[in-house]
């Protein structure tokens, strides 16, 4: 009993008086990179029925790994590092992250945001994959692939398309990629009204008090020095969620980091989850609002559609991508209710224990829609992957082969009024 209790007050000068609450997890470091995570490595084959063949892929997937979206983190964090050296606070952990963060910067600097090698790697793997599972839905068939005009977004599609006109040179290919794809790729900057709640909608006030209370800034302190002088506790807190967002990012860019000299392991999964929060609420359906997932009912239609017009013969295409972004699949999958992608609660401190955004959209995350027809009836079975694992479509059905009717009906019912 004594160890327990001592246990709970040290990890209670860790995470303040909240800490022993039951959203306190666990996670390992490459976890609690959150949705900055590489795309896993170890994905075993595909395994189906022998009386089903492949007909028709549509495919969604974000980008692969790529350099950090902008510099603003970095700047912020050189600039607090240079102030703490300047005040005589910053310790031996801040002047490693400062050469860390001058890394980034270099690495960065021309590069921001822009696919890199590893990004590129997990794309052809993909591809890869895709090819040997589902080699049917290929043969002498067209392949229709769009991007969202992010060069990222598009560099995913040409090493996507190109590893696959490697395995077979007979594919017919027809590419696209522009704001002319944007209804389907970037609806989250279309919507006016969605835009509005993304900047100060009701979700800010939410995701504000959880930082408040779980955002530990012992990690910030570690490299600042204790008797930094924040200009005010917002600012701290800022900081903590900066430094996190930069070492977080290191392993997309395949920057070797030793996050055990920055964050304990409570203290990283203490910043994952404010992270983790700020997506879900922001990009996913809650009891806050629907809007978040309501936006991708342009793109659930345009899957739906595809799949009838191959059915109906209406297409040559039988096999569809589409390359986009984390924001772009959220909403998506939220909308389709799959299982670990949707998740309502008034409880936001449980949202990391049931909604990881390292589980749902690492780089390179997608969604496959795999249509199969059956040898003996001539009926098609639609089956969902998600980061290449079959996932179950309905709620409270465990099935993984639906039949194309059922499964028309249940996301024409997920599309909003």
């Amino acid at each position: 009993m004594k160890r327990i209790i001592i246990s709970l007050i040290a990890a209670a000068s860790v995470f303040g008086l909240k800490a022993a609450d039951p959203m306190l997890t666990a996670y390992s470091a490459s976890q609690c990179e959150g949705s900055l995570t590489p795309y896993p490595t170890e994905i075993n084959p595909a395994v189906y029925p022998d009386s089903l063949v492949p007909v028709f892929i549509n495919h969604v997937g974000r980008h692969g790994a790529r350099y950090p979206a902008s510099a603003a983190n970095c700047h912020a964090l050189r600039k607090a590092l240079e102030r703490a050296d300047s005040a005589g606070t910053i310790t031996p952990a801040g002047r490693k992250l400062r050469q860390l963060n001058e890394q980034v910067i270099t690495l960065g600097t021309d590069r921001w945001g822009a696919l890199d090698s590893l990004g590129m790697a997990e794309q052809r793997a993909i591809a890869t994959r895709m090819f040997y599972n589902f080699g049917e839905a290929f043969s002498g068939g067209t392949v229709n692939a769009i991007s969202s005009y992010s060069p990222r977004a598009m560099m995913s599609m040409y090493s996507f398309t190109h590893q696959l006109d490697r395995m077979d040179n007979r594919i017919n290919f027809v590419t696209t990629t522009g704001r002319m794809n944007s209804p389907l790729m970037r609806f989250f900057d279309l919507d006016e009204d969605f835009v509005n709640f993304r900047k100060n909608g009701p979700w800010v006030e939410k995701y504000d008090e959880y930082v408040s209370s779980y955002c530990p800034t012992t990690a910030i302190d570690k490299v600042l020095g204790r008797n930094f002088p924040y200009s005010s506790e917002r600012e701290k807190l800022q900081l903590a969620l900066v430094e996190y967002y930069v070492v977080a990012g290191c392993s997309a860019m395949s920057l070797p980091c030793n996050t055990t000299e920055y964050f304990t392991r409570e203290e990283y999964n203490g910043l994952w989850s404010c992270f983790n929060l700020r997506q879900y609420l922001c990009r996913t359906a809650t009891t806050v609002s629907s809007l978040p997932a309501d936006i991708a009912a342009e793109l659930l239609t345009n899957l739906i559609t595809t799949t009838e017009d191959f059915i109906e013969g209406n297409s040559p295409a039988s096999v569809q991508l589409r390359f986009g972004h984390a924001e772009t699949l959220m909403p998506l999958l939220s909308l389709l209710h799959l299982p670990g992608c949707y998740y309502l609660t008034n409880y936001f401190d449980t949202v990391a224990q049931h909604w990881r955004d390292f589980d749902v959209v690492p780089m390179a995350a997608n969604l496959q829609m795999i249509l199969f027809k059956s040898k003996n009836s001539g009926k098609y079975y639609l089956r969902v992957d998600l980061n290449e694992q079959p996932v179950a479509l309905i709620p409270n059905n465990s099935a993984k082969y639906i039949p194309w009717p059922q499964a028309r009906e249940y996301m024409l019912r997920c599309l909003p009024l």
